[in-house]
């Protein structure tokens, strides 16, 4: 099959530019980042989303949206000179705000009115959205930090490879665990640990350099190398030899 050679080798940074920044101190326990797109396609371009389990919060295209986490990749069109301003909360940490479990909508986007009213903010810069947000701050939940200590420690131990680790290392059984996830992650443990193991794989691509891919399939807690490449292609899409080259 043929591909775009504009996703290939970094090409994509011609054409699109992205930013982030950093919350306010107040909102650091529930906001990740803020984050704007930007670009300028003559040609439509089939924009690749590989998710993490963050629901975001979107303006974009005359449109304010509550975007749930996404089970798998998705595919956004990207044509003309357009941008899109985000808000990425914390895993974790948008069932307050939701005030239902988030799995209600997991790979779903929802109005964002229908979240936080009708009084959005049209300006769409980080300090008008800090405040709009601060307004609606809700109040502090032990469950909700609880559930983003667990995501921290899935993303920053390389061992955590299994929710039975997962569970025993927090003092949870299994099944309490993934009722934990699904009502404030809106996506399993399971999930959630496959995706930042799988984060390392694409650190690696973007280094550079030959990949064994046995021994990192191995180091991953995978079996073997086939059970790797079909959990990296139900979640990117493509196997990840393929992938590589958009590095």
């Amino acid at each position: 099959m043929e591909r775009d050679v504009r996703e290939l080798r970094g090409a994509w940074t011609r054409y699109q530019r992205h930013t982030f920044h950093e919350p306010s101190p107040t909102l650091a326990p529930w906001v990740e980042r803020y984050w704007e797109a930007r670009w300028d396609y003559a040609e439509p371009y089939r924009q690749k989303i590989v998710p993490y389990p963050n629901v975001h919060l979107s303006f974009g295209g005359g449109r304010a949206n509550v975007n749930g986490v996404c089970s798998g990749y998705r595919i956004q069109v990207l044509e003309g000179r357009d941008h899109v301003f985000g808000v990425a909360f914390r895993p974790g940490c948008f069932r307050p705000l939701l005030r239902a479990s988030v799995s209600t909508i997991t790979d779903r986007t929802v109005p964002a009115t229908e979240v936080f009213g009708p009084d959005l903010p049209a300006t769409l810069d980080v300090s008008t959205v800090e405040a709009f947000l601060l307004a609606h701050l809700p109040d502090d939940e032990p469950r909700v930090r609880q559930v983003v200590a667990a995501v921290e420690l899935i993303a920053e131990d390389k061992a955590v490879t299994r929710v039975e680790h997962l569970a025993g290392e927090l003092g949870l059984s299994v099944r309490g665990l993934q009722r934990l996830f699904a009502e404030y992650v809106g996506i399993g443990p399971k999930w959630v640990i496959r995706r930042y193991r799988l984060h390392e794989v694409t650190a690696r691509m973007a280094a550079g350099g030959a990949i064994d891919w046995a021994a990192l399939a191995a180091d991953l807690g995978y079996a073997d190398q086939g059970h790797f490449i079909r959990d990296f292609k139900s979640m990117f899409g493509e196997p990840p030899t393929w992938y590589a080259r958009r590095y």
